[in-house]
């Protein structure tokens, strides 16, 4: 296994990352900016309103999307075990 090899099992593992955890942070982030605007024209300022809205919906989100990122990452971890057995380990 060579320097490139390494660089691009690095790449593509940064880029898995970057796909597997966008969609629970972007919604996330989405869920908290509506509840925080809804606060602050309410002035209702409750930690728990902005805390359960949130793991509601990343919790819905995992849970649509779990099955393609689960794929993902079995395809991913066979290329790095396709990489350890091609590289003599």
């Amino acid at each position: 296994m060579q320097a490139s090899d390494v660089g691009q099992l690095l790449h593509a593992t940064l880029l898995l990352m970057l796909k597997l955890s966008g969609p629970p942070l972007g919604v996330g982030m989405a869920v908290g900016l509506v509840v925080s605007l809804l606060q602050a024209v309410t002035q209702v300022h409750e930690p728990t309103v902005a805390f359960v809205p949130k793991v509601v919906a990343i919790g819905v989100t995992l849970t649509l999307v779990g099955g393609l990122m689960m794929t993902q990452l079995d395809d991913f971890a066979h290329l790095i075990f396709d990489s350890i057995v091609a590289a003599g380990g």
